[in-house]
């Protein structure tokens, strides 16, 4: 696929590289001429196209860590992806049901430790200015009858912090933007392998007849950060397929 120009000689920090969305972003971003550095929870995948640094995004001190070591080995930082998150099915239910631990650790990961990396790189994003982006959800736009209030709440929050990044930073010539995926076929539903008719029925509610791709995400999130985009910030973006055109 074609690649907005001007990523070479540009260098991005993605969370959740460890797989998922996070994983095919660092890849087209290096595929585009960018250099990457990724960092999750999880092992380093043997193929990662650049620098890792593995640990939790909710802790301040590894991602201080982390984000000042990119800085440091590329001597610039010009991009942020945040798509590290987690979707506990079963455990994050209603605000009636669900454990205090879990809740406070969906949000952590899914919020905090977005907020954790934007303010350690807004600092060295102020030198030559740059592009975030955040991975929010379709689910933080509507209801469910089976509720992951945690998930959602958390993914709420990404909007609102996104927003206040975007105005506090504009004078440095930071953008901040969100993505709203609906139904993705990546790790964080592997369910589908053991249950593809629930794959078909989800697909079947998608006005374009079929769940989102890494690589959809991927595609989005490099236009955002492009300098194609250099006019938008401050706002959000559905990945979804039309599903909430849906009447």
């Amino acid at each position: 696929m074609g690649y907005p120009a001007g990523f070479q000689g540009r260098h991005a920090v993605v969370t959740g590289a460890g797989g998922g969305m996070g994983l095919q972003i660092a890849r087209d971003l290096v595929a585009a001429g960018a250099t990457v550095t990724g960092i999750d929870l999880k092992d380093r995948p043997d193929d990662f196209p650049g620098a890792f640094a593995q640990g939790d995004v909710s802790d301040d001190g590894f991602v201080a860590g982390a984000i000042a070591d990119a800085f440091a080995r590329a001597g610039r930082l010009d991009y942020l992806v945040n798509a590290a998150g987690v979707l506990w099915f079963g455990r994050d239910r209603s605000l009636l049901d669900v454990e205090l631990d879990v809740w406070n650790r969906v949000i952590a990961i899914n919020l905090t430790g977005c907020m954790l990396t934007a303010r350690h790189a807004v600092p060295r994003m102020r030198q030559t200015g740059g592009a975030m982006v955040h991975f929010s959800s379709t689910q933080c736009l509507r209801g469910d009858d089976q509720p992951q209030d945690a998930y959602q709440v958390a993914k709420a929050g990404i909007l609102a912090l996104s927003k206040s990044i975007a105005i506090q930073f504009a004078g440095d010539g930071i953008r901040s933007n969100v993505i709203l995926p609906s139904a993705t076929e990546s790790p964080m539903q592997a369910r589908w392998i053991q249950n593809p008719e629930q794959k078909r029925r989800t697909s079947a509610g998608v006005p374009l007849g079929r769940v989102g791709t890494t690589q959809d995400m991927a595609a989005a999130c490099l236009f955002l950060l492009s300098d194609q985009a250099a006019f938008i910030t401050g706002t959000e973006l559905l990945v979804d397929g039309g599903r909430m055109a849906v009447p």
